[in-house]
Order: C-alpha cells, then sequence, then structure tokens
C-alpha cells in the first residue's frame, strides 16, 4: 500500500462529493526498458518487449490495488485573523470547486486560487482507495464505466449519453483528436472517503 497524490478538476471534484464518480482513466505509458508497441494484456496485467529477441516482461502499472491517493483541487488557505492567503497548515482552507465565490475574480472574492498541483497533503479534504486497476485501450469503455467516471446526467451532458460525454471530457482535459488516438490507459476503480487522508488514519488508530 503506497500513498500518492492525485490531481482532479472541480467538475470531477463535485462528482467524487456527490457520489458519482468511483472511476479515473489516465494515460499509460511504457517504462523506459520497454520496446515501444509491443504491449500486451494478460489476465494478470500489462507486459512488453524488454528486447528485440521478443521476450516479454510484466510492466507494473504505478498505481495498485490498495493504495490511497489523496485528492488534490484548486485552493486557498486564508489566515484566520484577517482572511489573507497563508501556506501555514493552521488556516481555513477553501476548495474552487465548492466556494460559494468561486466562479468570482480574485478581486471580488478577495483572494486568489492556488493550482491544484501545488496543494500540500494536509490539505486535501477527500482520499480515494483503490480497488480495482486494469489497462486497456481509451475507446473500450463501457457504458457503465463512463457513469462511474462522473457522467452528470443528461441536463448537464448537455443530452449526451454516458461515452459521448466522456469522450469529449476526454478531448477537453488532452486536447483535441485525443479521443481518436485511442491510447493506452490505465483504469482505476476506487471508493471515496471524504476526509484527509491522516485524518482516516487517527480514526482507525
Amino acid at each position: 500500500m503506497t500513498d500518492r497524490p492525485i490531481l482532479f478538476s472541480g467538475p470531477m471534484i463535485r462528482a467524487l462529493l456527490a457520489g458519482r464518480k468511483t472511476q479515473t482513466r489516465r494515460l499509460f505509458k511504457l517504462p523506459k526498458w520497454a520496446v515501444p508497441g509491443t504491449l500486451e494484456i494478460d489476465d494478470d496485467g500489462p507486459y512488453a518487449c524488454a528486447d528485440i529477441s521478443g521476450c516479454l516482461a510484466k510492466v507494473p502499472t504505478r498505481i495498485n490495488i490498495g493504495d490511497r491517493l489523496w485528492v488534490r483541487e484548486t485552493w486557498q488557505g486564508l489566515s484566520f485573523g484577517d482572511y489573507q492567503p497563508t501556506k501555514s497548515s493552521l488556516c481555513e482552507v477553501r476548495y474552487a470547486a465548492t466556494d460559494p465565490c468561486g466562479d468570482l475574480d480574485a478581486e471580488a472574492r478577495g483572494y486568489p486560487w492556488r493550482p491544484s498541483i501545488f496543494m500540500p497533503r494536509w490539505a486535501s479534504r477527500l482520499t480515494v482507495i483503490v480497488t480495482d486497476v486494469r489497462v486497456e485501450r481509451l475507446q473500450d469503455i463501457s457504458i457503465a464505466d463512463a457513469l462511474a467516471e462522473g457522467w452528470p446526467g443528461a441536463v448537464e451532458a448537455n443530452k449526451m449519453p454516458a461515452t459521448k460525454w466522456y469522450r469529449h471530457l476526454w478531448d477537453e482535459i488532452n486536447g483535441a483528436g485525443a479521443w481518436e488516438a485511442n491510447p493506452w490507459v490505465a483504469a482505476y476503480t476506487f471508493t471515496v472517503i471524504k476526509q484527509n487522508i491522516d485524518q482516516i488514519e487517527k480514526v482507525a488508530a
């Protein structure tokens, strides 16, 4: 079991909080030792050729079953006295995904946002625990998987069914044509815990 950070966008944070999102797909990259284009999927995971002789070796996934991922999102820490931005862990944390003033500009809101990549572990409010890992082609996603990716419903998805919605989401995140490229992805299924990862440890203790 390993603890790792993982980044999610505002809409995906709201999907996690609402209980709609229990899967995420990330690009699967071959390690440097693997011969490009030789990836094969067996019952127990991905394999690739380690050299031109064609000998297959198992390719480890970066994230594995049992890993705990603390969620990074767009945020800001505000001091208790004057509500000025601070990096102290003893502060009030605001989250752009659910802040009532999140859509206002920084001047109207009174503070700027910090990008999710800079969120420290102590400021995270969500933890996901990985229960399944699959390596597959992006376009192999099923309707059930697309729903688990956080489909918001027909109204919010502009009447798009789940798989079409996910195709648009993937291109929005990765650029035009990313879906058509049909890359290998790691599909992670997880349970969501609405607590900081270190608070979970304290409760368990």
